[in-house]
């Protein structure tokens, strides 16, 4: 794209219209966010490591009883959570769609010995397998799929579940979301390059609210600082209430539907996320 074509696009988006995600499986963008997730001096694409140390240690006690089993951990990354839970005993099947994150993953799984099983593929798509003692989903990923989507890997969580198995999923607050979409617009220019680029650049955001779709939409347009090439992404979020969601997951077939207040499990106190923990009805 050229600047000029910014000027002549809608000027408001229409959700996961402009797009559904930010390029993950891109090998140059997947190396420059594997280093956003190993950084500890944020917790923008990761949590830092104290805090995932204590969440994992939550997820052992609290969803596994403190016994090894199966875990199905969808959104992997480059298994910062699947890792540290093999070392604790149990057996993890990963799924992403970034390769290099999931070869970071492979690698550590590999030097270390560790029970842990990755697969590329899309969560819409890909075959979770069955008999998993948790199905987990961390840092309100699910909210950024289309409702009918999100539904779908809801239904093939559900599936992959042993009768009694858990579900664990890490929802964006809707206040959070809202918030969020209507921080603005906003420039900022990398000069070392950074996220989107190793070259020089500017970067573009500018937030939407879509009040009766509930859902909040990012444009993030890099221009090239040497060139003026202009690339263009978007990443939209539905905004849930927790009834909302809870009729979701009870559609899908799952139980009863717990949601946990700030500072209980997943959360550490950040106001931005709620902990949502369900099960497969049923007995083994």
């Amino acid at each position: 794209m050229r600047l000029i074509d910014l000027a002549t696009r809608p000027p408001v988006p229409t959700p996961w219209e402009e797009g559904e995600q930010i390029p993950w499986d891109d090998p140059d963008f997947g190396r420059r966010m594997l280093r956003e997730h190993l950084s500890q001096e944020h917790d923008a694409a990761s949590r830092r490591a104290e805090r995932i140390d204590a969440s994992v240690s939550w997820i052992d006690s609290e969803m596994m009883d403190a016994q090894p089993g199966r875990i199905l951990d969808l959104g992997c990354g480059p298994g910062l959570y699947a890792s540290r839970l093999a070392r604790l005993g149990h057996d993890v099947v990963g799924v992403d769609f970034s390769p290099v994150s999931l070869g970071y993953a492979r690698e550590t799984a590999a030097r270390e010995s560790l029970s842990c099983e990755y697969i590329k593929g899309d969560l819409r798509e890909a075959d979770y397998g069955a008999g998993f003692d948790l199905v987990m989903q961390i840092y309100g990923e699910i909210n950024v799929f289309r409702p009918d989507d999100a539904r779908r890997i809801l239904s093939k969580a559900h599936g992959a579940l042993r009768p009694g198995g858990r579900l664990l999923v890490e929802l964006q607050r809707a206040e959070g979301v809202e918030r969020n979409a209507r921080a603005g617009n906003s420039w900022t220019l990398y000069r070392e390059g950074g996220l989107f680029s190793d070259e020089p650049y500017v970067y573009l955001e500018s937030a939407f609210w879509d009040s009766d779709m509930r859902v909040g939409t990012r444009r993030m347009d890099v221009v090239d600082a040497a060139t003026g090439d202009v690339t263009c992404h978007a990443l939209s979020n539905r905004a849930y209430s927790e009834a909302e969601f809870g009729d979701v997951l009870r559609a899908c077939g799952f139980g009863s539907v717990e949601f946990r207040p700030v500072g209980g499990g997943l959360t550490g106190g950040d106001e931005d996320f709620v902990t949502v923990t369900s099960y497969r009805p049923g007995t083994s």
